[in-house]
């Protein structure tokens, strides 16, 4: 049975403990959940029920790129996910994500995700973002948008050795940069279920940090949109081949 390693990146996140709870309550159980404590100096009381059974990395404070990198370079999983430490997993989501990998033969999967608010209640059901019918759509819309919820995303490890890990020089759209990398070499199958409960509350990154993170995205956009536009090509002449067929 395959091995998934869980990375909770973890700084100063006051909902740490429920993130830990809905990893430890995973109905697959070849788990293993390793958090990463990147310099926090709040909240970290949270974590000391749970250090008998999760892994746990202390180090300076760097940013997520950095503590995602930490929990990769430790772990000992076949696939990789990662779950934010104000966000939580769904009971089922490594077992049905797991088995749809394995039936479509996919190195990376992804899916949807309902909307929490600060006290953990739904707001926003079945966000399952950008639905794309194929590889090409795909492509296009990563010209525009970052399409992919990290913390829906499953990974072979494999890929990682292939692709590298997150640069750490970006500390907003690290995840971005790294699906611009992965999938020069792979494709990415979606999971059309909620995987995931997001929480919206004042204190994400997302929300502290727009401005930052939308002009870093589109830092990256610039950086890759040659290689973008060369494998679009790619695909368009591959649909045109097999319908010539």
């Amino acid at each position: 049975m395959e091995k998934v390693s869980i990375i909770i990146p973890f700084y100063n996140c006051e909902f740490v403990d429920q993130a830990i709870e809905s990893a430890l309550n995973q109905t697959y159980p070849h788990i293993e959940i390793i958090v990463v404590n990147d310099g926090s100096t709040k909240f970290t009381e949270k974590i000391e029920p749970y250090k008998e059974k999760i892994k746990r990395i202390e180090k300076a404070n760097g940013g997520t790129a950095t503590a995602l990198n930490a929990g990769i370079r430790n772990s000992t999983g076949d696939y990789i996910a990662w779950l934010s430490a104000d966000d939580l997993f769904y009971p089922n989501k490594t077992a049905d994500q797991l088995e749809f990998m394995k039936n479509h033969n996919a190195s990376i999967s992804y899916g949807g995700f309902d909307l929490i608010n600060g006290e953990g209640k739904v707001t926003t059901k079945s966000m399952l973002g950008a639905i794309f019918p194929d590889r090409l759509s795909f492509l296009k819309g990563m010209k525009t948008q970052c399409p992919i919820n990290g913390c829906t995303i499953l990974v072979k490890k494999e890929v990682f050795d292939r692709c590298g890990l997150f640069d750490e020089t970006l500390p907003y759209a690290h995840d971005y940069d790294m699906w611009f990398r992965m999938v020069q070499h792979y494709d990415f199958y979606f999971y059309n279920k909620p995987l995931v409960q997001y929480r919206i509350h004042d204190e994400m990154g997302s929300v502290k940090h727009k401005k930052e993170l939308l002009l870093e995205a589109s830092q990256i956009r610039n950086k890759y949109r040659t290689m973008l536009n060369q494998l679009i090509v790619q695909e368009m002449k591959k649909k045109r081949h097999k319908r010539s067929r």
